[in-house]
């Protein structure tokens, strides 16, 4: 990177979120921050990102030569559904405040957080990086995703027109400690671990919604971690990059809510509800491109991940947001 600027003053805004939290401890426990850098993690309690005043303040106050952007208005399938407007909205002037204050401050480097649902619905498999706006993404979550996508299209023309080498991360589905166990309105697995332990505290059987059958490429937020630090210090492309394990390693719904039952030791039934949808039934994606940089980077094995969330879960119970 630019070595004119010094040590990095690192500002990650969504800092108290799943991947901020899994970012804060690379850095502070496993060594992944460096000698004379800074690293600010931003909560939206301290600032709320939608206002450009606000935006614009945090960056006075903490001055970043980086950023690295997760904070967004998030929620998990039937959430989305109910609130597509909501959802485009916000995240528009979240991207748009902190993209432009960036520029305006004169970062150096912005690595913002994607996510698989700004592929295309109808497609052919596996995704890969160049086909994001090759066709509308899924209904259910539109106005996410097209929010989502238009931090691509900020980068790509902060590039053309100021050189700018901001670029952003498309990850698969991710979990880990920190997340949102909110039941209605959080994503596959923390809805399914906070479930699968209310079922086992109260001895009921486990319902899960949906059939079961659909595909999902997990990620653990701390590899996840680990990943963005290596984009963030060396990867030097504006095109976005997806952080996946691979397509052999894609699995059903009913095999995480197995990992689940199995972290948790659940010995009561499982039930699927099939009224319920399933979302997409798949959207695996491609990480060759991953690979071509990083051939030998190592994934937490999933069960030992999910053993590690369920453990976080229980332990965290009465904190855990939910």
């Amino acid at each position: 990177m630019d070595g004119s600027v010094g040590p990095m003053r690192v500002l990650v805004t969504g800092g108290s979120g799943l991947v901020g939290r899994a970012i804060e401890r690379v850095v502070k426990e496993e060594g992944g921050g460096r000698e004379g850098e800074t690293w600010i993690f931003l909560s939206s309690k301290e600032t709320n990102l939608v206002s450009a005043e606000e935006t614009r303040a945090a960056f006075e106050r903490h001055r970043p030569t980086h950023v690295i952007h997760l904070a967004a208005m998030v929620g998990g399938l039937y959430r989305n559904m109910r609130q597509n407007l909501d959802f485009w909205r916000n995240n528009v002037h979240i991207n748009d405040n902190v993209l432009h204050t960036s520029q305006e401050f004169g970062v150096v480097k912005v690595v913002s957080c994607l996510s698989t649902c700004v592929f295309p619905d109808k497609t052919t498999y596996p995704i890969d990086e160049t086909v994001m706006h090759s066709g509308p993404p899924h209904e259910s979550n539109y106005g996410y995703a097209y929010a989502k996508r238009m931090i691509d299209v900020h980068n790509r023309a902060l590039f053309q027109q100021y050189g700018l080498k901001y670029t952003a991360v498309i990850p698969t589905n991710m979990f880990g400690p920190h997340d949102n166990y909110n039941i209605e309105d959080g994503h596959v697995m923390p809805g399914l671990i906070h479930k699968t332990y209310l079922a086992k505290k109260e001895g009921k059987p486990l319902q899960v919604w949906g059939s079961g059958r659909a595909l999902r490429q997990f990620i653990y937020s701390l590899d996840l971690a680990r990943l963005f630090l290596w984009v963030l210090r060396e990867y030097d492309e504006v095109e976005p990059i997806i952080l996946s394990v691979g397509e052999e390693d894609e699995l059903t719904v009913k095999e995480a809510v197995d990992a689940v039952v199995e972290g948790f030791g659940f010995e009561g039934d499982v039930i699927y509800d099939t009224s319920k949808s399933d979302g997409q039934i798949k959207k695996t994606a491609n990480n060759a491109k991953l690979r071509k940089y990083l051939p030998d980077f190592k994934f937490t094995p999933f069960k030992q991940a999910v053993k590690e969330t369920c453990d976080w879960f229980a332990a965290n119970y009465d904190s855990a947001r939910k």
